[in-house]
């Protein structure tokens, strides 16, 4: 079966985590004593009593924050999760995983399995347990493929458990509980939806992990930082797209559309970096496609620091997170002022053959065009371009001195070096191409560049979640096909019907496998006189299992018997049950909880011999699609319906 890391391994990475399940575990007990000081301070008319209720609860209230804090800076510990190599790649930003706590579901399980399908729910307990185990490993996932395809198995497997065991109209009566990756507030739902999506969330965080730890100095590195970004920004996207009423924040709706729009303004970042190891150290195009990919860089920056501003994100935001998007916005527009800098400096003025092709360029290369000659003129004076050339480098070294400004305001960015450096490389590496270009007899005032348009050569993807890449077995298939054999359907006590073989048969028609299904009975045959049905469904022949049974294994079963007859077990569905009140019922137990509303408009119910998954989160009763007798779902009419 599938491992989780050893959470006792000291890494780095599992001390991060151990301090932070500690942390979560004050911040619950903190909370706790505060909902009880804020109970009594509602409770009581005592003025005495409320006195020392107030003091104790602004004492429980910094304790709180003092805690929250620490967890802020456990968040921004990025360099824990960066690569080891010696060259400098500007930091990222990862996500820590959301802790959960352990779940016993061993009697409620059995329960369950004993009061809806009438089976010895003792006999199930190594399903459950091996359940319980995929649980317990996909808390602790490793930071690679493996652990990837650790939390895609379980959240598979949860497809299964939810079709098995949740039905429409009421729970389990089990609590999930998750902590908020960035504040550790508890949160608890019955809801598997709570489940399926802290899941989702924490496959998105690993991916973010998995991107942050590659080497980006090599082009392999960059590929796969990309890829994993690309991969978190799409599992933050389905669990938006696929969730309402999330109970914690990190999942609302805000925090992932902010999350997303990280997740792609670090792959743009490893796009720029990808173009600076491919590009022609000297041409001009190149340099020029290196200013507008450091420009677009600088864009999707911008658009992130606005929606980490926006109301009901800022004070959940860490700061450090915060202030590292604006001086990464800044560092990238200074980057595009000097790359356009270098362009016009340091690159010879075109040849006749090149003028056409550098003028287009140059034509969409700003935002309005630059004040002074044409662009004809201006491309063949050196002069000129010296002019242009200087004003970027003025425009970058502004900027690069309002990066560091920002930097310095933030103390956890302080004892970041790595970026410091990247800061203050860039910044006197611009300053000193400043000097080598300002002549001293300049006595023209160096005028204002124009912005650099934006542009990239690859716009990043979001990269949904492939669910099926993970195949997975049904842990409760000895329950008997999904079709029948699930948490909505509901049917009448097995019967045991004793058959003896007519003249004309059995007198029945039988349809379909797995299970098979009595379409017809004959007035006054055989099987009517025994008591059976139309829409019975066969489990067992002679004390055999037929659940699974194909057609054709059936009928042999039937056809074997001697003239003693032979033993039919039976099952009825209950058809009674009208679909819409179920809906509403539905409807009234999920409001106020996670819901995974879109889903299953989209998905057909899976098929469930298939090993692959499709996932049908939403408790909607549908009724099959294919033939129906009497309000009874029928399995595949793939066999035509015989008699016998």
């Amino acid at each position: 079966s599938q491992q989780g890391c050893d959470p006792f391994a000291q890494t780095q990475r599992s001390k991060l985590q151990h301090r932070r399940a500690r942390i979560n575990q004050q911040i619950n007990k903190e909370m706790r004593m505060r909902a009880g000081a804020e109970n009594l301070f509602r409770a009581t008319s005592n003025h005495k009593v409320k006195e020392t209720v107030a003091l104790e609860l602004s004492y429980v209230n910094s304790n709180l924050q003092l805690l929250k804090e620490e967890l802020e800076e456990l968040n921004s510990s990025m360099d824990v999760y960066q690569n080891d190599s010696e060259s400098i790649s500007v930091p990222m930003i990862p996500l820590g995983l959301k802790e959960t706590k352990e779940l016993d579901l061993l009697v409620p399980l059995k329960d369950f399995i004993s009061e809806h399908y009438g089976e010895e729910g003792v006999l199930f307990e190594k399903e459950i347990k091996e359940f319980m185990e995929l649980r317990q490993a996909m808390r602790t996932p490793s930071r690679n493929e493996a652990g990837l395809e650790l939390l895609m198995e379980y959240y598979n497997q949860l497809y299964f458990l939810d079709s098995r065991f949740f039905p429409p109209t009421k729970t389990l009566g089990v609590f999930f509980h998750w902590y908020d990756s960035l504040t550790g507030v508890p949160s608890h739902q019955r809801a598997l939806a709570f489940e399926k999506g802290s899941v989702l969330f924490n496959l998105g965080a690993l991916h973010t992990q998995i991107g942050a730890r590659q080497d980006r100095a090599s082009l392999p590195g960059l590929n796969q930082a990309i890829d994993a970004f690309q991969k978190a920004a799409g599992a933050f996207n389905y669990l938006k797209e696929n969730f309402s009423n999330a109970p914690s924040l990190d999942m609302s709706a805000a925090s992932l559309t902010m999350l997303v729009r990280l997740m792609v303004a670090q792959v743009q970042e490893c796009v720029f970096e990808k173009m600076t190891l491919l590009r022609a150290q000297n041409d001009f195009l190149a340099r020029l496609q290196l200013a507008q990919e450091a420009a677009r860089v600088e864009d999707v920056y911008s658009l992130v620091h606005q929606t980490m501003r926006q109301p009901h994100v800022k004070d959940y935001i860490p700061f450090s997170w915060t202030t590292m998007v604006q001086v990464k916005s800044e560092h990238f527009k200074a980057l595009s002022h000097y790359f356009a800098a270098i362009a016009l400096c340091d690159c010879p003025a075109p040849s006749d053959a090149e003028m056409l092709e550098q003028e287009k360029a140059f034509l969409q290369f700003h935002v309005t065009m630059p004040e002074g000659p044409s662009l004809h003129v201006l491309l063949q004076d050196p002069e000129e371009r010296r002019k242009l050339g200087k004003a970027h480098l003025k425009k970058a070294i502004m900027k690069h001195e309002e990066a560091m400004r920002i930097h310095g305001l933030c103390k956890i960015l302080r004892k970041m070096d790595i970026l410091q450096e990247v800061l203050s490389f860039a910044h006197k590496r611009s300053l000193s191409k400043y000097s080598e270009i300002d002549h001293e007899e300049d006595f023209f005032e160096t005028g204002e560049a124009p912005d650099i348009h934006p542009k990239t050569h690859q716009k990043p993807e979001i990269k949904s979640p492939n669910f099926s890449q993970v195949k997975v077995t049904d842990l409760f298939h000895r329950l008997g096909p999904l079709s029948v054999f699930s948490a909505k359907n509901k049917w009448y006590p097995a019967r045991r019907v004793h058959l003896m073989r007519g003249e004309n048969g059995f007198g029945f028609t039988l349809r379909g496998d797995s299970p098979v299904l009595i379409a017809g009975v004959i007035p006054g045959g055989c099987a009517a006189e025994a008591g059976l049905k139309e829409g019975d469904y066969i489990i067992s022949v002679n004390g055999k299992d037929c659940k699974w049974s194909k057609h054709a294994e059936v009928v042999q079963l039937l056809k074997s018997t001697g003239k003693e007859g032979v033993d039919i077990g039976v099952i009825t569905l209950q058809g009674s049950e009208c679909p819409k009140a179920v809906d509403r019922k539905a409807a009234v137990m999920s409001s106020g909880m996670l819901k995974s509303n879109k889903e299953n408009s989209r998905k057909s119910l899976m098929n469930s011999k298939s090993a692959s998954t499709l996932l049908v989160w939403s408790k909607k009763s549908k009724r099959s699609k294919k033939s129906t007798y009497s309000g009874v779902p029928f399995t595949t009419v793939g066999d035509n319906e015989a008699m016998y």
